[in-house]
C-alpha cells in the first residue's frame, strides 16, 4: 500500500477530541459508565457468571426506567392530561421490550453452566428486587407480605411503602375515565388501593362501551396502548419461566420459593384483568 493510499485509510485525527479533559471526561462526569462498569464482581471463575450479573444489572436499569414512566404518567392521569399520559406509556412500552430483549445472553444457560455459579449468590433471588415490586405495585399488585420482606433496609422499605400505599396507575386509569363521564363503579373509586386490584364486573363494562364505541377514540387508544403494556410484561414473566425451567427445571429456589413452581404461578396473574376479559364481551 503506498503513502497516498494509507491517508485515505486513516483520516487526520481532530484535535478537539484528542485533547486531555482535564479530569473525567464529560461522558463519564454524566454517564457515570466508570461507576457502572464497577459494579460486576462475580464470584467464581464460571465463565457465564459475568453474563448473569450484567444481564440482571441491565434490567435493574430498565425497572428504574419503566417506574419512572409509570409514575410520570399516573400523575398527568391525575391531571387529565391524556397526552402527557400517553406520551409516558408510549416511552414505557419501548422500554419494556428492550427489557425482554435483555434476557437473550443469560436464555440458553444449561443446568451444568449454571450451577457453575449459581451456588454463590447464595439466599439471593430476583424476587427479592425491590425496583421490580415497584413495577408490581404500580400495576395494581399490591402484597403486604412483598413489602414487609423489605423492612431490613429502612430506606428501600420507607420507599416502597410510599408505592404501596399510592394509587396505581391503573387506579388513575380508572379514575380519569370516570371523570370522562364513563360509569366507573363507586366501589372501585374508593377502594382501599393498599389492596391488590381484582377483576371487577362494572369496569369491564366500562372497556366494553369504550370498545364497542369510535375505533379511533382516545379512550380505546389508551386501552390498547395498556394492553400492550400488559402483554410485555407477561412476556417477560414467561420468558422469566422458560430461562428458569431450562437451567435448572424444577429444582428449589434460592431464598426458599419454590422457583420453577413459583414463578408459573406468578406469571399467570393477569395485568390490567378487565381489558382481557372484554375481548369476550366485544
Amino acid at each position: 500500500m503506498n503513502n497516498s493510499t494509507s491517508a485515505l485509510a486513516e483520516p487526520a485525527a481532530d484535535d478537539s477530541l484528542t485533547r486531555p479533559f482535564g479530569g473525567v471526561s464529560p461522558y463519564d462526569a454524566y454517564v457515570h459508565a466508570s461507576v457502572l462498569n464497577s459494579l460486576q464482581h462475580p464470584l467464581t471463575e464460571a465463565p457465564d457468571e459475568m453474563g448473569f450479573l450484567v444481564t440482571t444489572q441491565v434490567m435493574e436499569l430498565w425497572f428504574t426506567l419503566i417506574v419512572h414512566e409509570w409514575r410520570t404518567a399516573r400523575v398527568a392521569l391525575a391531571k387529565d392530561d391524556l397526552h402527557a399520559a400517553t406520551d409516558a406509556l408510549v416511552r414505557s412500552r419501548r422500554a419494556l421490550t428492550a427489557l425482554n430483549g435483555a434476557w437473550a445472553p443469560i436464555a440458553a444457560l444449561t443446568p451444568a453452566q449454571f450451577n457453575g455459579f449459581r451456588a454463590a449468590f447464595g439466599q439471593a433471588s430476583g424476587f427479592q428486587s425491590a425496583m421490580y415490586r415497584h413495577m408490581e405495585f404500580l400495576l395494581g399488585d399490591k402484597s403486604a407480605g412483598m413489602l414487609r420482606a423489605h423492612r431490613g433496609d429502612p430506606a428501600v422499605h420507607e420507599a416502597l411503602g410510599e408505592t404501596y400505599r399510592e394509587t396505581s396507575l391503573y387506579d388513575e386509569v380508572l379514575a380519569f375515565l370516570g371523570r370522562q363521564g364513563l360509569p366507573v363503579p363507586r366501589n372501585v373509586l374508593e377502594r382501599d388501593t393498599t389492596a391488590p386490584h381484582t377483576s371487577d364486573p362494572g369496569v369491564v363494562e366500562v372497556w366494553r362501551r369504550i370498545y364497542d364505541g369510535p375505533q379511533h377514540h382516545p379512550h380505546l387508544a389508551l386501552g390498547e396502548l395498556l394492553t400492550d403494556i400488559a402483554e410485555l410484561v407477561t412476556r417477560w414473566r414467561f420468558e422469566h419461566v422458560l430461562v428458569v425451567r431450562r437451567a435448572m427445571g424444577s429444582k428449589p429456589g434460592s431464598a426458599g420459593s419454590a422457583g420453577l413452581a413459583w414463578l408459573e404461578k406468578r406469571a399467570a396473574r393477569p395485568v390490567f384483568p378487565e381489558l382481557w376479559e372484554v375481548r369476550g364481551d366485544v
